[in-house]
């Protein structure tokens, strides 16, 4: 008798360690099946962030632009900035497109990414000096502008461009963007 007894207990037991097993799976499969709220990513744009332009040493012939994000949510830079050299400029600086990451830069509040602006090279023609740079941001579809856009005075009053400027499209680092 004591031993169909302990078959029991033991029978018993196991039991309830098969139901607590079986019942934590099934909250595991019900929390992983409910739908997480998705973090609220909005475009980057002269609203939700700060740019500078500054010139650097290396390579020769470059201005570096940088984009703070200083709203409270993450926010996507996409494609590359569009940029007018100069109150006058008749086209946008291209895109250079061999720089095209691989996927979209996201700043964190705080985090900055950055576009290499090449401004000339020996082999262009048709230069001019431009005391401005206008700066907009690109759209998801990367066809068009969003947002207002923000004119930046350029350093030493005034910068060279030839036909041959470029700007690189948006980075997570400043190596990639004057360097990639």
């Amino acid at each position: 008798m004591r031993s169909a007894n302990r078959f029991t207990a033991r029978a018993a037991v196991s039991s309830m360690v098969v139901a607590a097993a079986l019942s934590l799976v099934a909250v595991q499969a019900a929390s992983a099946a409910a739908p997480r709220k998705a973090a609220s990513i909005v475009d980057c744009t002269t609203e939700n962030t700060k740019l500078t332009v500054k010139d650097v040493p290396h390579p020769i012939n470059h201005l570096l632009l940088t984009v703070t994000n200083t709203g409270t949510k993450l926010c996507n830079a996409y494609g590359a900035p569009f940029l007018a050299a100069g109150a006058g400029a008749q086209a946008a600086v291209p895109w250079l497109e061999s720089s095209r990451p691989q996927a979209v830069v996201t700043l964190a509040p705080g985090e900055s990414a950055y576009a290499g602006i090449g401004t000339y090279t020996p082999d262009g023609y048709e230069g001019h000096t431009a005391k401005t740079l206008g700066v907009s941001f690109s759209n998801r579809q990367l066809n068009g502008s969003i947002g207002a856009g923000k004119t930046l005075k350029l350093p030493n009053g005034g910068v060279y461009f030839n036909s041959s400027n470029y700007v690189t499209y948006w980075q997570s680092d400043v190596d990639n963007a004057l360097f990639g």
